[in-house]
């Protein structure tokens, strides 16, 4: 959010001003797609690297690392380990007893 906005925002709380209501309501509105869009845009990527994730985990014959996915599907490391926390949780065992969390399915 901008800093005028809150600005204009505390203003119209100190004043009841309904002018400045519908300006800071559309700039809020706008912020409010954008941050929408960006999630949307994210939670898409997620959904497409899935299957390659889970079909190396569903090959593997012992546990494995992020790092280990990383090469064998060419997706960045930080992207695998997010997404197996925060959307495939459901899905993955992890084991964080090593040195390096490893990873199987459920």
């Amino acid at each position: 959010m901008k800093k005028a906005s809150m600005e204009t925002l505390v203003n119209y709380i100190d004043t009841n001003g309904v002018e400045e209501l519908f300006a800071i309501k559309d700039e809020l509105t706008a912020e409010l797609a954008k941050g929408k869009a960006k999630a949307d845009a994210n939670r898409e990527v997620y959904a497409e690297i899935h299957d390659k994730v889970i079909a190396v985990l569903t090959s593997a014959t012992a546990p494995v690392t992020a790092q280990e996915i990383a090469d064998e599907t060419g997706i960045a490391r930080g992207k695998i380990v997010y997404g197996l926390k925060n959307y495939w949780a459901d899905e993955v065992v992890v084991d964080a007893t090593g040195k390096a969390n490893t990873y199987r399915l459920a």
